[in-house]
């Protein structure tokens, strides 16, 4: 099994990218190759929409690692995504990325919309790990609906599941302990009463990611 895994986050111990490493870590336990990349280290240019991809059934932007990163995407049987949540979306270098997956879809203008057609049927299992700081998940809505749009054009046979961690502000908050989480809630006004709850919680979302890797062997 081969996964293709991109980390969208700008910190070295993200929330999401924490999720994310949970989830390979287990993926790789059962014997499954992982390439992992950091998004934000990708030398690729941003989608700007040529649409020649409609005609060559492939990006025509040249000389950025999109070439053989498309490749990759095509051979892998999984792919996974964490990104922290941003003004209710991805980050930047994340959304660059997406953008690009433009190229694997043919875009019909029609009177009534648009009619998206994949050049080939995807049949993958996609994964997206997020964290936001808001204490309510449906700030992360807009995130979750552009994946499931976008994987659904791409193949109906695809499969989608996403974990989404709340009430994370701080980069490695999701693996603090108790005494931690009191003294950050202090200093964001947040109630003291809510660090047991949060703690448990997070700890279940480890878990979580962890086990949504097992489901796949």
């Amino acid at each position: 099994m081969i996964i293709t895994a991109f980390d969208g986050s700008p910190r070295t111990n993200g929330n999401s990218t924490i999720l994310l490493k949970r989830f390979i870590e287990n993926a790789e336990r059962k014997g499954a190759t992982v390439n992992l990349f950091k998004t934000d280290k990708i030398n690729l240019k941003p989608c700007r929409g040529c649409l020649m991809c409609n005609v060559i059934k492939r990006c025509a932007i040249k000389n950025d690692d999109w070439e053989s990163l498309s490749k990759l995407i095509m051979e892998s049987d999984v792919l996974a995504f964490s990104t922290p949540v941003y003004f209710h979306h991805a980050t930047s270098s994340m959304k660059k990325l997406l953008d690009r997956f433009r190229s694997f879809i043919h875009v019909k203008i029609t009177e009534e919309g648009l009619i998206h057609t994949p050049h080939s049927e995807w049949q993958k299992k996609i994964f997206l790990f997020t964290a936001l700081g808001s204490s309510s998940k449906k700030d992360a809505e807009p995130l979750i609906d552009l994946f499931s749009f976008m994987i659904e054009v791409l193949g109906n046979k695809n499969r989608f599941e996403y974990l989404t961690a709340e009430r994370l502000a701080v980069s490695g908050q999701i693996l603090f302990g108790k005494s931690q989480l009191k003294d950050l809630y202090g200093k964001l006004d947040l109630s003291e009463s809510l660090v047991e709850e949060d703690y448990k919680r997070n700890r279940k979302y480890i878990e979580a990611a962890g086990l949504m890797a097992d489901r796949l062997f």
